[in-house]
């Protein structure tokens, strides 16, 4: 499957301006014959935590997904977007640093759309950086889910997320062999996609695509680096600083390769992991 992947500036709380770039990237990646398009983390409204949680109406929220539903439909490709989310009552109270009402809590979510506008998978991120989004939103519990997207199965983490080995292969002990991964990565953080990433990738041995802002948004300076790594870690395609559109073919073969070369997944020793935790 040829996946692609945006990388892009977007303009904080400018949902018409930033629906509009990436309506042209599905269009673009359409065109050249992708099945998915995988977008940075919040992107339809920007990344601005605590201008989010302020000023963000989240009774718009449920157009700006069918907008995006739309933009999928009209160009019959697969869309990943990352959207706040109001939290239920319940995981309201998961994060002991998140001081706002239940009523105003909020996740930050990802959202998996097949080519008719479907979705088909939604995932709420579980580990918050930085002081902003510990104050904005509201860390989830849930384990990544898996799906067959296109006969590849399929999973999604958020940004920091995938730099938590246990998150990674969370997904890939419940069968992915491909994760996909909205982040926000600040300039500074070079390590991450050029190293992490691909660590990531091949010690669980799935592609991961990892879909980042570039230039300045709000109060942040984005990395971009936006890369695709193989399940043996190999880098299948990788970004500069610039927006930019990436392509990667990415499937099961290498995978099971991967997987049957060196069987990490299935020499795992959980159950002595646990006794070695202090």
């Amino acid at each position: 499957m040829l996946l692609s992947v945006l990388q892009a500036n977007a303009s904080v709380m400018d949902v018409e301006a930033n629906l509009r770039t990436i309506d042209d990237a599905a269009q673009r990646a359409a065109q050249a014959g992708a099945r998915l398009l995988l977008t940075p983390e919040l992107f339809p409204v920007g990344y601005a935590p605590l201008r989010l949680h302020a000023e963000l109406d989240p009774n718009t929220l449920p157009e700006i997904r069918e907008r995006l539903a739309d933009i999928s439909r009209r160009h019959s490709i697969g869309l990943v977007y990352s959207l706040p989310a109001v939290a239920n009552a319940e995981s309201a109270h998961d994060d002991a640093a998140q001081p706002a009402h239940a009523e105003s809590a909020w996740h930050i979510t990802a959202t998996l759309l097949d080519g008719s506008g479907n979705e088909v998978l939604n995932y709420a991120k579980v580990h918050l950086f930085g002081a902003e989004e510990h104050k904005a939103f509201v860390g989830a519990q849930a384990p990544p889910a898996v799906v067959d997207f296109n006969g590849i199965r399929t999973s999604m983490l958020i940004c920091y997320d995938v730099e938590f080995p246990e998150a990674v292969r969370a997904a890939a002990t419940r069968g992915a062999e491909l994760l996909l991964v909205p982040t926000a990565l600040s300039a500074g953080f070079d390590n991450v996609p050029q190293v992490l990433i691909r660590a990531r990738a091949l010690e669980s041995q799935l592609n991961v695509a990892y879909a980042n802002h570039s230039g300045h948004e709000d109060v942040y300076n984005f990395l971009g680096g936006s890369v695709v790594a193989g399940p043996d870690g190999s880098l299948l395609a990788a970004a500069g600083e610039s927006p930019t559109l990436l392509f990667a073919e990415v499937g099961t073969e290498t995978v099971k390769a991967a997987r049957d070369e060196v069987p990490y997944l299935r020499e795992r020793r959980p159950e002595l992991y646990r006794k070695w935790e202090g």
